[in-house]
């Protein structure tokens, strides 16, 4: 969570649990459930997500009633995850076909998580990280990290506390997502300086270094890309 304060909640009709997370708080939401979200702060809000894969979109799939309820505003959904808004002249395609209703069947395998469940296993939050990385960068989000998962790429959170100034390596695509403070990039003969909300993509065998510029609180995500393909949530071997 960038910023703002959100809710999430889970289930069909959307009552099978819910979580209200904080700014710099990381959510890893399982695979296999109808969620939604919304916004319940005062002020402007912002969601950075991350998705494994190369072509992890037009994956959604809506609950049987949000599609009755779109249908009734005019909006279409196609196989191909695409939405046509009927009201403003759009209409299928004679390629495509619309998104079929999923059977009752696999609505009952899907997962119904209590919110114990995930909060225990799918929510880190910020605070914790920021104590926890006085003593080196956090695995957040790996086979072994503090949220153990696949999902195609690990998550480290990295605070001015864990910042070693060393000289790092890229073993693979790794991008940085600024949360808190501002921070230095230096590559090559490059640097550049990000600020929170910033994003930066590091090529594989990329050695940089990273300085925070200012004083004050200072944090950020690396995600760094795995040879784990993605798909649905990891639950362990």
């Amino acid at each position: 969570m960038l910023k703002g304060r959100w809710r999430f909640f889970w289930g069909e009709h959307g009552d099978d649990g819910e979580v209200v997370l904080e700014e710099g708080d990381i959510f890893n939401i399982p695979t296999r459930m109808f969620r939604g979200f919304e916004n319940i702060g005062s002020d402007y809000g912002m969601i950075m997500s991350i998705l494994g894969g190369d072509d992890a979109g037009g994956g959604v799939i809506w609950a049987p009633h949000v599609r009755e309820a779109a249908k009734n505003h005019g909006l279409v959904l196609a196989e191909s995850g695409r939405l046509y808004d009927t009201k403003r002249g759009e209409q299928l395609p004679n390629t495509e076909h619309e998104m079929p209703l999923p059977e009752q069947a696999w609505l009952e395998g899907l997962l119904k998580p209590d919110a114990k469940t995930v909060v225990r296993h799918y929510v880190a939050r910020y605070w914790d990280l920021m104590a926890i990385s006085a003593e080196g960068a956090v695995k957040v989000i790996s086979e072994h990290g503090l949220i153990r998962d696949k999902p195609g790429f690990d998550v480290d959170f990295i605070s001015r506390q864990s910042n070693e100034h060393a000289l790092l390596r890229a073993e693979n695509d790794v991008v940085l997502m600024v949360m808190r403070g501002h921070w230095s990039v230096q590559w090559a003969d490059e640097s550049v300086i990000l600020n929170p909300g910033d994003t930066m993509w590091l090529p594989p065998d990329t050695e940089y270094k990273l300085d925070v510029t200012a004083s004050g609180e200072a944090s950020l995500y690396r995600v760094t890309r795995t040879r784990d393909p993605a798909g649905f949530t990891w639950m362990g071997d």
